[in-house]
C-alpha cells in the first residue's frame, strides 16, 4: 500500500473545484430522493466537472451537457459519471474520498467507454486529485495500482480522436429526412417545459405561419445547450437551418435563442463556426440586449466544421459535415 501512494503521488494532477462545479452539484444532489443517492449524485458531478476542467485546459473540447451524468433521468436511475468527448466517446470519471483505497466502478458503465479516470475528492470540497487513468474495466472495484499516469488519458484521447464522417452530424442525411438523437423540430421543443418560454415572441420566425414559409425553404433542427453557468440559468436553443444551393452548395443558417424566463441572452455568449483545422471562421457575440445570434454561411458536400457556444470559459462544441 505505501508503495502504491508513492507512485500515485508521484503522477496525480491536483486541481481546484470550481465554485461552478461545486453549485452544480448541490444543485443535482438536491433533486435527489434521499441523502445516499445526493451524495452519489454529488460527488459523481465533482469528478467529471475537474476532468472537463482539465480536458479544457489541455484544449480538449468536452460536451459535458450531453453526458447522462448531466441527465437528470440518467442522475436517478443510474450511477454514472460519463463525459462525452466529441468524435471520441464517453469518458467515466470515477470519483473516490480521500480514505479510500479502491474505487467502485458499477456494472452499467463497463461498455461504451473509451476509459476511466479516478478522481480523488477532498473532504473540504476544495480540491480533487486525477490519481490516473485505465482504458478497460471489467470488476466492480478498481485498485490504484491498476492505473497509468493521467498523461496516458491525453494520449489515448489524440489516438481516438480521428473525427471519421460517421461521427459527426451528416447535414446531408438531413435532407432525406433522417435525423442524429438529440436533434428536435422546433415544435418539439417549443412544448418542452424547460425551454417554453417568450421565444415565440422573441424570435425572427415567430409565427406558425412565417415557421410554415421557411420550411419550404429550410430542413430545420435544434438542440438546447446548458452551458450550466449558475443556478437559474436557462439553456439556450441552437438552430442549424440547411438548404441546397444550386451551385451544388449548401446554405448553413445558425441561431442561438435564450428560453424559459430569460429575455435576453447572456451577455458575452459566443456563437462560433471553425473549420475542419478548428481555425474561426465566423463568430458572433450577445450583447446586453440580444435575444439571439445568428450566422450564416455556405460549404461543399463533405465539407467538416464544428459550431461552438462560450461563456465565461465554458464551451460545448457540435461537429458536422455537409
Amino acid at each position: 500500500m505505501i508503495n502504491t501512494t508513492y507512485k500515485l503521488d508521484d503522477f496525480a494532477i491536483t486541481l481546484p473545484i470550481s465554485q461552478i462545479a461545486l453549485t452544480t452539484a448541490q444543485q443535482f444532489a438536491s433533486q435527489q430522493p434521499n441523502s445516499a443517492k445526493a451524495e452519489q449524485v454529488r460527488l459523481n458531478t465533482l469528478a467529471v466537472a475537474v476532468v472537463n476542467d482539465y480536458l479544457q485546459m489541455m484544449e480538449i473540447p468536452t460536451n459535458l451537457t450531453a453526458s447522462d451524468s448531466w441527465n437528470p433521468v440518467m442522475q436517478l436511475c443510474a450511477d454514472v459519471a460519463d463525459l462525452e468527448i466529441p468524435s471520441v466517446g464517453l469518458l467515466e470519471c470515477r470519483p473516490v474520498k480521500s480514505h479510500e483505497q479502491v474505487c467502485s466502478v458499477p456494472p452499467e458503465t463497463w461498455e461504451e467507454r473509451v476509459g476511466y479516470v479516478i478522481v480523488q475528492v477532498d473532504e473540504d470540497l476544495k480540491e480533487a486529485k486525477l490519481l490516473g487513468f485505465t482504458k478497460k474495466v471489467a470488476t466492480e472495484t478498481l485498485t490504484f495500482n491498476q492505473l497509468q499516469p493521467i498523461e496516458a488519458l491525453i494520449d489515448c484521447l489524440g489516438q481516438l480522436r480521428t473525427s471519421p464522417i460517421d461521427t459527426l452530424v451528416n447535414l446531408s442525411q438531413w435532407l432525406v429526412g433522417q435525423f442524429e438523437t438529440g436533434w428536435e423540430t422546433l415544435e418539439t421543443l417549443w412544448n418542452s417545459p424547460i425551454a417554453r418560454s417568450a421565444y415565440a415572441f422573441r424570435s425572427p420566425m415567430a409565427t406558425s405561419e412565417a415557421v410554415a414559409n421557411q420550411a419550404e425553404a429550410f430542413t430545420r433542427r435544434a438542440k438546447l445547450i446548458d452551458l450550466s453557468i449558475k443556478v437559474g440559468t436557462q439553456p439556450v436553443m441552437l438552430i442549424v437551418e440547411i438548404a441546397p444551393d444550386a451551385n451544388q452548395q449548401t446554405n448553413v443558417r445558425l441561431q442561438l435563442h435564450s428560453t424559459g424566463n430569460q429575455i435576453y441572452l447572456p451577455t458575452g455568449l459566443e456563437l462560433k463556426v471553425l473549420d475542419h483545422s478548428g481555425s474561426v471562421f465566423l463568430e458572433a457575440q450577445a450583447r446586453s440586449a440580444d435575444n439571439y445570434l445568428q450566422l450564416q454561411f455556405r460549404g461543399e458536400l463533405q465539407e467538416q466544421f464544428s459550431i461552438q457556444v462560450a461563456l465565461d470559459g465554458m464551451s460545448i462544441t457540435e461537429n458536422f459535415v455537409i
